[in-house]
């Protein structure tokens, strides 16, 4: 007999912020109807998720699954990176300073 399906929620979003440790915050956007207009609007709604080993980047397409509370707003843990985001280096240039005569 199959596994019972697990009743956990799951959800695809992508990593806006990488910034605090062994966590990463995602946006899951969905696309909803106007009740009045019936034109499809863009809902985003920012969840932070546990990442233990902090694998995920800035960008990357994750799904995160639903967990006990971890802390005040950590209800979410990294389940897996289903796309990876190209890392750009872009190098700033500065302008000189200009001197005062």
């Amino acid at each position: 007999m199959a596994e019972p399906r697990s009743r956990k929620n799951r959800k695809i979003g992508v990593v806006v912020s990488t910034k605090p440790e062994k966590t990463i915050v995602v946006e899951v956007s969905r696309r909803v109807p106007h009740r009045l207009y019936r034109r499809y609007i863009t809902r985003k709604v920012k969840f932070m998720a546990h990442d233990e080993d902090g694998s995920a980047n800035q960008g990357d397409r994750v799904r995160i699954v639903e967990c006990r509370p971890l802390s005040r707003r950590k209800r979410w843990m990294l389940e897996e990176i289903v796309h990876r985001s190209r890392q750009v280096n872009i190098k700033v240039r500065r302008r000189p300073k200009k001197k005062r005569a």
